[in-house]
């Protein structure tokens, strides 16, 4: 399966009032894996960037002044995209922009490009309900460094999510009792087939023996009750 993390930056928080696209930046993932491919551009939005944005990413109209516009990135963009099921955090801003820019290129929508769209943030309210699920929040709990995120950035948030969604997607993979398949050392009949010869078997020595109830005495004193290993407690259960 292929898949394109993505992100935004904006001058604002509504394409409907004029607020345009500044950068975006996407990564690639193959089979769950993160391809050497990306797309990141910074963008001439023609416009003022809101202060507010502006401290959340520091972008500046100065700094975006010779950039492409965005009519002029739209055709790799949707050729990096196209058919790919789109992963984005907080889908609805991103993609209400990225339908924006489109329309006013007299474009069809963009996320009509997408096998499909995940959006990370829906899933981790599902996952962790009453908690704080920003990007920043999902780091810290799948224990993923963003230290070097100052402030945001189109291409580094698509990297961070892209971590971001693989754990939260992983699974289960410890304890996976559940998944052995038992037919392995089976036979046709369905009794377990001998072990191989070459493994051995190591029996405890005497010694070994006697520290072993040596410690589980300890234990059961420290306890103060039988242990639920021993012959009492399991005639009890």
């Amino acid at each position: 399966m292929r898949q394109v993390i993505l992100d935004t930056e904006t001058t604002g928080l509504n394409p409907a009032t004029g607020d345009r696209i500044i950068e975006i930046g996407c990564v690639e993932m193959i089979g769950r894996r993160l391809t050497d491919r990306t797309f990141h551009y910074y963008i001439n939005p023609e416009r003022d960037i809101d202060a507010g944005a502006f401290a959340v990413h520091g972008l500046s109209r100065e700094f975006l002044s010779d950039k492409p516009i965005f009519a002029n990135i739209i055709e790799e963009l949707i050729e990096f995209v196209d058919g790919a099921e789109i992963v984005i955090h907080n889908a609805a801003f991103d993609l209400g922009f990225l339908d924006n820019e489109f329309a006013l290129l007299k474009r069809p929508a963009f996320r009509g490009l997408a096998a499909k769209i995940t959006d990370t943030l829906l899933d981790a309210r599902q996952m962790f309900p009453g908690k704080r699920n920003s990007l920043d929040a999902l780091c810290d709990r799948f224990a993923i460094s963003n230290k070097h995120r100052t402030l945001h950035g189109a291409l580094l948030d698509a990297q961070l999510l892209a971590e971001v969604y693989l754990s939260m997607t992983r699974g289960q993979e410890d304890l996976t009792i559940d998944l052995v398949d038992y037919t392995v050392d089976t036979d046709s009949s369905g009794h377990s087939k001998p072990l191989p010869s070459t493994l051995k078997l190591l029996k405890a020595s005497n010694e070994e023996c006697a520290i072993h109830e040596k410690i589980l005495s300890e234990i059961a004193k420290a306890s103060k009750r039988s242990a639920v290993w021993s012959p009492d407690e399991q005639e009890i259960n």
